[in-house]
């Protein structure tokens, strides 16, 4: 037995682990099977926050928000069985997005596993999919090794989740000697791109006639936001983001042309379809955002920069790759061009004539309340280092289009898995990493309904947040699809009025708002901002109002339609 592991459980060193690696908040839910851990916990109340969620899937989401807004490993904690299996959403949505998240669960005893033990998973299976790597510890002397490399992994190269499987006995055994932390030899992501690659990259944006930065969740990931600004001004290259990597470039700049894809704005739809050369960094090329993948920037050559070589060429056809953190090959890239002479005058030119036409007026008071009268009230009342969550579905795609976003960390959605449920915990999670910023759950009926006892979380543990919910009466992203797509046929999506969220807030001892005309959104808002505790806006706005303009699955990315385009792909009379 080592000196320093003299009497040490495992429970112990766990916590050891976790301050060694920076944890300050713990997001969970015990059971039987961490017991022991939560037992130690007590000891650390002064180092270590746990807050209590209401259920599993939601302390996931939280660790999810709190990595983006606190730029560390957000950590989740639950027990064995159907506690494990509940963080399993949350898990394959901070994959999707590239979130660094370290998920740990209890288990049975070594002794047992194998043997269909109570709430006994094999949660190493199941999670292999939808984690960076995962660990399942069997004895007390590998649990310093394995917690320094989850750590490791998670945050290195591009982020994601790691999962750790806690045997009961693991917990509470000894340490005898613990084995020395061996960061993985093969885990070697190259982040400095290639200089032949870089100059290269120069010479071909130099030379565009039409160029466009096309700006995904890779650049917020490596907080390069300020050398992506320096390149768009060195150069004057209009610059269009997907929805991971929206606020990374300030859309109040005159060459922001917004959020990309198939709710996007159309002069980004436009931009990208007429570009000869595209800088993508950090961007996985979604369906969401090409389309049609053969139609899709059919006369661009695309520069692609990403960390995970596996994502170049994936999906769309590259002309040159440069493999490498964001912020360190556009620092690379602006010191190249730097030393070159040219500035895109004309391109820049007939850009900002179809920015200034694709910015229309949102301040629509029609009834019922129009969702885009929301945003326009929002973008009164949010200031630029507050953050908004949002869930999934219409009222996402509102927030993509419509709100400003000026810095990098202040909008969080779920992007690559689109989880409804996800916006309200992820505000929970946001407000712990930043307590001093207000924080709005841009959120629907739908989404918000399935984590609603999350309430009981903000009310206890005293979280303010947000929750300003789209009450549409339906799942409105489904019924829009339902619309156009199936000829109105609106099979399971009418939700009616059920519950009234007002005074749902009012039984969890919290203030509600139900707003109903467009005179009590400016009112309302301003209430629940200035509020010290939770506040629930139910604004019940159209049934039937649909996000416009978007492009039909698999159809070509500039074939939009509806709301201000008259005629399906004419985004302007060029």
């Amino acid at each position: 037995m080592t000196k320093n592991s003299q009497n040490v459980k495992g429970t112990e060193e766990i916590i050891q682990a976790l301050l060694r690696n920076k944890t300050e908040h713990i997001f969970g839910f015990p059971g039987g099977s961490v017991m022991p851990l939560y037992d130690d916990f007590l000891k650390y109340t002064d180092k270590l926050r746990h807050v209590l969620v209401r259920h599993e899937q939601a302390a996931s989401h939280a660790a999810d928000a709190y990595a983006r807004v606190a730029k560390k490993a957000g950590v989740c904690l639950t027990t064995s069985g159907p506690g494990a299996t509940n963080i399993v959403t949350g898990l394959m949505s901070a994959y999707m997005d590239s979130i660094p998240v370290i998920a740990m669960s209890g288990n049975v005893p070594t002794t047992l596993l194998g043997n269909d033990a109570f709430q006994e998973t094999d949660m190493v299976g199941i999670t292999m999919p939808i984690t960076k790597h995962n660990y399942q510890i069997r004895h007390p002397n590998e649990i310093s090794n394995v917690f320094d490399n989850a750590f490791h992994i998670a945050q290195t190269g591009r982020p994601g989740p790691v999962f750790i499987d806690l045997p009961k006995d693991v917990q509470v055994n000894e340490v005898t000697k613990r084995k020395k932390t061996i960061i993985h030899s093969g885990f070697k992501p190259n982040t400095r791109g290639h200089p032949t690659q870089i100059k290269k990259a120069a010479d071909m944006i130099l030379n565009a006639q039409r160029p466009v930065i096309l700006a995904g969740g890779g650049v917020l990931l490596s907080s390069a936001h300020r050398e992506l600004t320096v390149l768009a001004n060195s150069l004057n290259l209009p610059v269009t983001t997907t929805y991971m990597g929206k606020g990374v470039f300030d859309e109040r700049h005159p060459l922001s042309l917004g959020v990309i894809g198939m709710h996007g704005r159309k002069v980004a739809n436009y931009a990208l379809a007429n570009a000869d050369v595209i800088v993508a960094i950090g961007c996985r090329f979604s369906d969401r955002i090409t389309g049609k993948i053969s139609t899709f920037c059919e006369n661009g050559k695309i520069i692609h920069i990403d960390i995970d070589s596996a994502e170049i060429g994936k999906n769309v056809p590259v002309a040159l790759p440069i493999v490498g953190d964001a912020k360190c090959v556009l620092d690379e890239l602006n010191k190249v061009i730097a030393k070159k002479k040219g500035k895109n005058k004309v391109w820049a030119e007939k850009i900002q004539k179809y920015i200034k036409e694709c910015n229309c007026n949102f301040d629509v008071k029609t009834s019922p309340i129009d969702p885009k009268k929301i945003m326009h009230e929002l973008n009164q009342i949010v200031k630029e280092d507050d953050i908004v969550t949002t869930g999934t579905g219409q009222h996402q795609m509102f927030a993509a289009h419509f709100l400003t976003r000026s810095k990098p960390r202040t909008i969080i959605t779920s992007g690559g898995s689109g989880t409804m449920g996800f916006g309200f915990p992820a505000a929970i999670g946001a407000k712990v990493a930043a307590p001093k910023s207000e924080v709005l759950d841009i959120d629907g009926d739908g989404s918000f309904a399935m984590v609603i006892q999350e309430l009981a979380t903000c009310k206890e543990e005293n979280i303010k947040t947000t929750p300003v919910i789209f009450n549409n009466a339906y799942l409105g992203m489904v019924r829009q699809w339902q619309e156009l797509f199936f000829d109105k046929r609106y099979a399971s999506t009418h939700l009616k009025r059920t519950p009234d969220f007002a005074k749902v807030a009012d039984a969890y001892s919290l203030t509600g708002i139900r707003v109903e005309k467009n005179s009590e959104i400016k009112e309302a808002l301003t209430r629940a901002y200035k509020n010290d505790e939770t506040t629930v806006l139910d604004i019940i706005v159209g049934e039937e109002t649909n996000i416009l303009p978007m492009f039909g699955p698999t159809s070509k990315h500039t074939d939009m339609f509806g709301g201000c385009i008259q005629n399906v792909g004419e985004l302007f009379d060029v």
